[in-house]
């Protein structure tokens, strides 16, 4: 007999998935690619980057959207919005969700986003400083703001639960899903449509991050340019995406005979209380996160497989984390597989922690960690598995995965998903 409820609250299982990256147009084609190490990162397109420190990027490649955003909606909507509204419809899909009068009211949205339309902002500024305030588009503010991917989902699906948008920088997405796994475990929804999108590849982002040698410089080899924890990183490469979940309660879920992707066991979440954009020095904060999410799942440090991690490819933050994930698993930190999809993607920002959540799901599905490319030549402090070069096949013994997403303005989010046991 199948159990509905853990420690007096609801089981939440995950029953959709959809995906826009630099590595595909879809979760399959995304999954694919990182499973063959490929880099989805490569000179900027998206303007003249000629005059800047940076040149390259991970760019979603080829993005169409006229199937599921009416041409005419699609002007209303900067480009995150675009890629949220995509995810979501490959996520309902996939889940095969219905939204009804039911349970229309019992259906949330929960869609992150760091920073909102950034490159319209910076687009519909130099218009009006051209052009005059005239010229400035009508549909401006409703296409930048963060809460419009949420809204336009809310409006496109009949989901009359609450609909909102958590902005914490580099962990949005991971808090998103998490508090999505809250409100359905204590038995506020049935059901949350959640994740985070992002889009800031423009001039004004590019030069922010450079400007506070946040990014890497490796123009001459884009590709290699993202290298978490090898010892010539230099920086993260900024990317952009998203991916949607929905997230269920089990008893939602088996009323309507859907196929259960995996369950959401644990989730933590901490403040380093330190700086605004520099982590606690000891990793403290990271150490909660993931201390706390662990606690929440009732699991040990040697239950955890795989740790897709934080893994941003700067010189500060890589041996942070290891050292921060050796505090928490101890002993078994050299036996655990970690691996930074960021190498391929780039770091999406607030999309990051959705998308990166998402490995962790197929990599429970099929059974195979994605790798860290690019790390020829480990840091001699980054001592621990990394799942180097080439994608691992874990022969069906993965039953928790974790994943890390660290924030500016120190803060800090960690998920725990399991295999679906009934």
């Amino acid at each position: 007999m199948t159990t509905l409820r853990k420690n007096g609250q609801k089981r939440v299982v995950v029953t959709g998935l959809g995906a826009v990256t630099p590595l595909g147009l879809t979760m399959d084609q995304t999954w694919e690619n990182a499973v063959k190490g490929v880099s989805g990162i490569d000179t900027i397109t998206r303007f003249d980057s000629s005059t800047f420190d940076v040149h390259f990027a991970g760019e979603v490649k080829n993005f169409v959207c006229d199937e599921i955003v009416d041409k005419k909606d699609q002007k209303k909507m900067d480009l995150f919005i675009q890629y949220a509204m995509t995810a979501t419809s490959h996520a309902m899909k996939n889940s095969e969700y219905k939204i009804n009068e039911a349970n229309e009211n019992r259906t949330a949205v929960f869609v992150g986003s760091g920073m909102g339309g950034l490159p319209l902002i910076e687009e519909q500024h130099q218009k009006m400083l051209e052009r005059g305030p005239s010229r400035v588009s009508p549909f401006f503010i409703p296409s930048v703001i963060t809460n419009l991917a949420p809204g336009w989902i809310s409006i496109a699906y009949g989901a009359k639960g609450p609909n909102f948008t958590i902005t914490s920088a580099c962990a949005t997405g991971v808090h998103s899903i998490g508090e999505a796994y809250n409100y359905v475990r204590f038995g506020l929804m049935d059901a949350v449509i959640a994740g985070g999108a992002e889009s800031t590849i423009c001039g004004l982002a590019i030069s922010g991050f450079s400007n506070m040698r946040a990014l890497s410089t490796r123009n001459d080899d884009p590709k290699k340019a993202s290298r978490p924890w090898d010892k010539d990183r230099d920086g993260f490469v900024l990317g952009e995406g998203c991916a949607i979940f929905i997230v269920e309660s089990l008893e939602s879920a088996l009323n309507r005979n859907a196929n259960i992707l995996c369950e959401i066991s644990g989730y933590g979440a901490s403040s380093d209380a330190y700086h605004i954009t520099s982590p606690d020095p000891e990793g403290k904060g990271f150490v909660s996160a993931m201390q706390m999410a662990m606690n929440d799942a009732g699991l040990n440090p040697d239950q955890i497989s795989y740790v897709n991690a934080h893994g941003t490819s700067t010189p500060t933050g890589d041996p942070l984390e290891s050292k921060a994930i050796k505090n928490v698993f101890k002993d078994h930190s050299k036996k655990v597989w970690i691996s930074s999809t960021k190498s391929m993607t780039g770091h999406l920002l607030g999309a990051a922690g959705a998308v990166e959540s998402a490995f962790c799901v197929k990599a429970l599905q099929t059974q195979i960690v994605p790798p860290t490319i690019n790390l020829d030549s480990p840091s001699p402090e980054c001592d621990l598995d990394y799942v180097p070069l080439t994608a691992r096949d874990a022969g069906g013994k993965l039953e928790h995965v974790m994943n890390n997403s660290f924030g500016f303005g120190g803060t800090n989010s960690c998920l725990i998903f399991s295999k679906y046991k009934s």
